[in-house]
């Protein structure tokens, strides 16, 4: 009899109840059983997981370490999918292979160069992929100098964050005053350079900025699964221009993201994006992580997370084609049901394991963002 997988994903997206979906509906026909953490006691996948708890705050990266081992342990963990302090944990790979647990994510040598922009940047120029061009920036001197530049080859200037994930602080800059223009509507990326410099000025705290040129769309993701032997099985480009999204194998976004995929080690699932520099793809970012948006692929007859739990597993899926790319959709929010209390009620564990009691589940349900949502497919234009 094939045992039942234990899958954990640590405080991670909202949008990964899909990912969890597909795990339990795998092709293999094997029983999963899913554990969550998270510090926000209404995250939708705490609601969605079998098991959950809590996680404690303020754990420097080594407690954290140690507190996802005492999970590991305590929950018999199969496969860890670490979102949080992923650097931290692959660090110690050995240490979870010794409690049995294998870690859906790539050695630390691969993390640590995509941890940074500019290293990553400069890595992936190395072996050929383009980028757009860009400067560090840490003072306003150097912002100034940077913008200019960039505004004088006709270009509009954005920075970001050099280390972040998920669009969290990038704005676009514009030369138009702020006025009442800006508090109309919704709120928008679009911020006075006039303002940025004040505020740098004003500020004790360094900023570690990229600048760069606004890049253009169309945006492809491209989600890629590697095995351990360095090698892509799967590679499928996600498409977005404004709300119309698609899929495309067309190898002038595939080949870049498999010759990072393959000639950095980003096992298991990685996600690569590209835009539109000019008249060619450059790349924008790089995730050593599954992406939020990867069930999406489901559109397309495959189910990449459980392939990448096989792996995980030692069972090779081998190479993956979709059989056939989904229709053009579109994403739109949804509800996915809440707990009333503080965590969802807990399968019963093994013999002699004792955890608290909680109340049974409410029918309260939680908006997901419209990046949190299932695609809706729409007609090709």
């Amino acid at each position: 009899m094939v045992s039942r997988v234990r899958v954990w994903l640590n405080r991670t997206y909202a949008e990964n109840v899909f990912f969890m979906d597909q795990l339990r509906r795998n092709p293999s026909d094997r029983a999963v059983e899913i554990h969550a953490t998270h510090g926000d006691a209404d995250s939708p996948v705490l609601a969605a997981a079998d098991t959950a708890d809590l996680e404690p705050e303020g754990l420097s990266s080594a407690a954290y370490v140690e507190y996802a081992l005492a999970q590991c342990r305590r929950r018999g963990i199969d496969v860890f999918v670490p979102r949080l302090e992923q650097s931290a944990i692959v660090a110690h790979r050995a240490e979870f292979e010794a409690v049995g647990t294998a870690l859906l994510a790539p050695p630390p040598e691969a993390v640590a160069v995509f941890e940074d922009k500019v290293i990553a940047y400069e890595a992936v120029q190395a072996i050929g992929v383009p980028v757009p061009p860009w400067w560090r920036v840490r003072g306003v001197d150097e912002l100034v100098a940077a913008v200019e530049e960039l505004e004088a080859a006709g270009h509009k200037a954005c920075f970001k964050p050099a280390s972040g994930a998920g669009g969290v602080g990038f704005r676009v800059i514009t030369r138009t005053p702020f006025s009442m223009s800006h508090l109309t509507g919704f709120p928008s990326p679009y911020v006075p350079m006039d303002l940025v410099v004040s505020a740098l000025k004003d500020s004790d705290e360094p900023v570690d900025w990229l600048v760069m040129p606004r890049l253009e769309q169309p945006e492809v993701s491209v989600d890629c699964l590697t095995g351990p032997d360095n090698r892509v099985r799967l590679a499928i480009g996600r498409t977005k221009n404004g709300r119309r999204r698609g899929f495309t194998l067309n190898e002038q976004w595939l080949e870049p993201a498999r010759r990072i995929a393959e000639g950095f080690g980003l096992h298991y699932l990685s996600n690569i994006q590209f835009r539109m520099f000019g008249d060619r793809p450059v790349l924008m970012d790089v995730n050593t992580r599954p992406a939020g948006g990867l069930h999406q692929l489901s559109l397309c007859g495959v189910n990449a997370p459980w392939a990448a739990v096989q792996l995980a597993l030692g069972e090779d899926p081998g190479e993956m084609t979709p059989p056939f790319l989904g229709q053009d959709y579109t994403v739109v929010s949804g509800p996915r049901p809440l707990r009333a209390v503080s965590l969802p009620q807990q399968r019963a564990e093994e013999p002699g394991t004792l955890l608290p009691a909680v109340p049974a589940q409410t029918t309260e349900s939680i908006e997901v963002t419209p990046s949190e949502a299932v695609g809706r497919a729409i007609a090709p234009a």
